[in-house]
C-alpha cells in the first residue's frame, strides 16, 4: 500500500503522518479531512483519552450516574483476550471431547452479539477437517428453521444456546424447539446442549435443571456486541476446530499497540477518522472487504450502528454494497478497505479513484485469517474512541428495548384474541401490498414513488427484510440496492429480521432521521409451534416485524411495509421494477 501511505503522509502531516509511517497495516488517505482528524488526535492526547479508556474511566464518555453504571459494567472486553488465552487449552480439550462424541454439527442459537462473531468465523474459515460443521441460527423465520432441520442429524448435533441475559426471546424459543426435538430421540437430551451466558442468568438454572453438557459463564462486564473474543466467540471457534490459542496470540500484539499514545495507536487513528469524518457530514461508513473477509461486515455493522446510533446521532455502516466509481456516491461517504494482504488490482484502482475524487479512504491489511481476532479488537477500541469524540455512550442501547416491548404487546394481544393486530393496506396489486401512513397514493406505484420522494441528500435507504435469507433472495436484494443507489445516489443497507433488531435497529430509532425504510415481508411456507408458548415461530416473526414497524412510526421515521406475496423472488423483482420505473417517470 505504498501509494495509500504516501497519500496519507502528503495530505495529513503531524500526528496522522507518524501513524501512516508506523502502522504499515493501517494507512489513511484523508484529503481535506486530515485537519479534523489531526485535531481529534491532538485533543485526545491532551485529554488523556487512551489512559482513561484503559483505566476504565466511565466519565470519559458520560458523567451522569445511570450511564456511568452501564459503562463501568461494559469494559471487560479490554482485557478479555488475555484472559481467554489462559483457558484456550480447556476449550481445545472440550472441542476434542465433542469431536470424539461423534457430533457432526454444532449449532449456535443466539441473536446479535452472541451469534454474529460465530457467523463471521463460520463463513471466513469454513468447515475444518475432522471437526463438526458450525451452523448459526439467528432467525425466527420458520422456513429458515426448517432448512436447518432438514440439514442436520438431530441426534448428532450439539446445540449451543448463547444468551448473555438468558431472557432473550429468540434463544429461549430456539432452545425450547430443539430440546423438544432431541428429547424425542434420547432420554438424556441435555447431553446435546451447551450454554454460554452470564453468571446468575435464567439460562444457568435451566441448563442445570436439564443437565446440559457444559455451562460457560462469560465475563459479566462485557456487552454483547463487544463479546467476540470472550466465550461467546471462542467456544464456537474451538468447537469448529480453529486454533483458539493462535487466534488469541495473534490478537495480543494489536491489543498492546492500542495501549500506546495516540500518534502510534491504530485504534485511536481508526476511531478518529470514523468520528471526525462523521462530524463533518461523512457519516456513511462504507466497508469494502475482500471476498475472504466478506462476512466481517456483518459484525462491524452491529458494533458501529448499535454503539453510535443514539441521541439523534449515529454513524451509518454500509456493508455489502458493490464498489462503484466516484460518480456513484455523494459527499457523505468514508471508505474502509479490509483485506488479507493487498486488495485486488481492480479494488485498488477504484479506491484510488475515490481518493482522487476527495473521498477519505482507510486501508487495513491483515497478514492471514488468524488476524481476525486482532481485527475484532481494533474495531472495538476504535468504536469506544469514536464514542468519546462524538459525545455518546457507546455501550448502551436505549432504543433496542422498544421493539421488544412492542413485540411482547402484540404477542399478548395474539394470546387474547387468537390473531395479531391487523394493518390496513394503502394499496395493492396482483403481486405487492403496501402498508404505512402519511401516504395517499391509490396504486402501488404511486405510494412507492411518494415514499421515494421523501429522500433528501445525505439520507440512506434501509431494506428491512423479514424473509428467509437464501442465496437467491440475497442476490435479488443486492440488485435492488444497486438500482436504488444508481437512481437516488443514496447509500443503501440491508438487514434480515429479526437479526437486525439487535444491531442496526438501535440506529434506525435512536440515530439521526436520515433513514428511509422499506420493510419487506412475505407469508411463510411452513410453520412450527414454539414449545411451551401460545404462538408459533411464524406468529413470533410477524409480531417482531409489526413491532419494529410500530417503533419506527413512533419515532416519526419514513417507512412503508411491502408484502411480496407468495412468490418472494417475483415480488422482489416487481418491487425493483416499480421503484425504477417510478424514478424514470419523474
Amino acid at each position: 500500500m505504498k501509494d495509500a501511505g504516501s497519500e496519507a503522509k502528503r495530505d495529513t502531516g503531524g500526528a496522522v503522518q507518524r501513524d501512516a509511517q508506523a502502522l504499515s497495516d493501517l494507512t489513511v488517505a484523508l484529503g481535506s479531512y486530515s485537519g479534523p482528524v489531526k485535531e481529534t488526535l491532538t485533543e485526545a492526547e491532551a485529554s488523556h483519552v487512551i489512559e482513561r479508556i484503559w483505566n476504565k474511566d466511565a466519565s470519559l464518555w458520560k458523567n451522569d450516574e445511570p450511564h456511568q453504571k452501564i459503562i463501568a459494567n461494559s469494559l471487560g472486553w479490554l482485557t478479555v483476550a488475555g484472559e481467554m488465552a489462559l483457558v484456550a487449552g480447556d476449550l481445545s480439550a472440550f472441542a476434542g471431547a465433542i469431536k470424539a462424541a461423534d457430533f457432526k454439527q454444532v449449532m449456535v442459537c443466539g441473536m446479535g452479539g452472541s451469534s454474529l462473531c460465530p457467523e463471521v468465523l463460520r463463513q471466513t474459515f469454513g468447515a475444518q477437517k475432522d471437526f463438526p460443521e458450525l451452523l448459526v441460527l439467528d432467525s425466527t423465520d420458520p422456513d429458515a428453521i426448517n432448512n436447518f432441520k432438514q440439514k442436520i442429524d438431530v441426534s448428532h448435533c450439539l446445540f449451543v444456546i448463547a444468551s448473555k441475559s438468558g431472557t432473550t426471546t429468540e434463544p429461549i424459543a430456539f432452545h425450547r424447539y430443539w430440546y423438544n426435538e432431541v428429547a424425542q430421540t434420547t432420554k438424556t437430551p441435555g447431553d446435546a446442549f451447551v450454554t454460554i451466558t452470564d453468571p446468575g442468568s435464567q439460562m444457568v438454572e435451566t441448563a442445570k435443571a436439564e443437565g446440559f453438557r457444559r455451562i460457560f459463564l462469560n465475563q459479566a462486564d462485557i456487552g454483547g456486541r463487544y463479546s467476540a473474543l470472550s466465550y461467546f466467540g471462542m467456544v464456537p471457534a474451538a468447537l469448529m476446530g480453529l486454533d483458539v490459542a493462535r487466534l488469541l496470540s495473534q490478537t495480543q500484539p494489536l491489543v498492546e499497540r492500542c495501549r500506546a499514545a495516540v500518534n502510534t495507536n491504530p485504534g485511536a487513528l481508526l476511531g478518529s477518522v470514523i468520528a471526525s469524518c462523521a462530524l463533518a457530514g461523512r457519516d456513511k461508513l462504507t466497508i469494502v472487504a475482500d471476498e475472504s473477509l466478506s462476512a466481517l461486515g456483518l459484525w462491524v455493522e452491529q458494533l458501529i450502528a448499535e454503539s453510535t446510533g443514539k441521541e439523534g446521532q449515529g454513524i451509518v455502516p454500509v456493508v455489502g454494497e458493490s464498489l462503484g466509481p466516484p460518480s456513484s456516491y455523494g459527499n457523505d461517504r468514508v471508505f474502509v478497505s479490509i483485506s488479507v494482504g493487498e486488495p485486488g488490482a481492480e479494488s485498488i484502482a477504484t479506491l484510488k479513484a475515490l481518493e482522487g475524487a476527495g473521498h477519505p479512504v482507510v486501508y487495513r491489511t491483515l497478514g492471514d485469517l488468524y488476524d481476525l481476532g486482532a481485527e475484532f479488537f481494533l474495531w472495538e477500541f476504535a468504536t469506544a474512541f469514536a464514542g468519546w469524540r462524538v459525545g455518546i455512550d457507546p455501550f448502551d442501547q436505549p432504543n433496542v428495548q422498544e421493539s421488544k416491548d412492542a413485540t411482547k404487546s402484540l404477542l399478548a394481544g395474539f394470546e387474547r384474541n387468537g390473531k395479531l393486530a391487523d394493518q390496513s393496506p394503502l394499496a395493492s396489486d396482483d403481486r405487492l401490498t403496501i402498508y404505512g401512513s402519511s401516504l395517499n397514493g391509490h396504486t402501488v406505484a404511486e405510494v412507492l414513488n411518494q415514499h421515494r420522494r421523501r429522500l433528501q441528500p445525505g439520507d440512506y435507504v434501509a431494506l428491512l427484510a423479514y424473509i428467509e435469507e437464501t442465496g437467491e433472495t440475497e442476490g435479488a436484494l443486492k440488485d435492488l440496492r444497486e438500482m436504488v443507489r444508481k437512481v437516488t445516489g443514496c447509500a443503501t443497507t440491508v438487514g434480515y429480521g429479526p437479526r437486525f433488531l439487535h444491531s442496526t435497529g438501535q440506529l434506525h430509532k435512536g440515530g439521526p432521521d436520515t433513514g428511509v425504510f422499506i420493510q419487506i415481508t412475505a407469508p411463510d411456507k411452513i410453520d412450527f409451534a414454539v414449545p411451551g408458548a401460545p404462538y408459533s415461530f411464524s406468529v413470533l416473526k410477524d409480531a417482531q416485524a409489526l413491532g419494529d414497524f410500530e417503533s419506527l412510526m413512533k419515532h416519526g421515521r419514513r417507512a412503508v411495509r411491502v408484502d411480496l406475496g407468495d412468490d418472494v423472488l417475483r415480488g422482489l423483482a416487481k418491487l425493483q421494477e416499480v421503484l425504477s420505473g417510478g424514478t424514470e417517470k419523474d
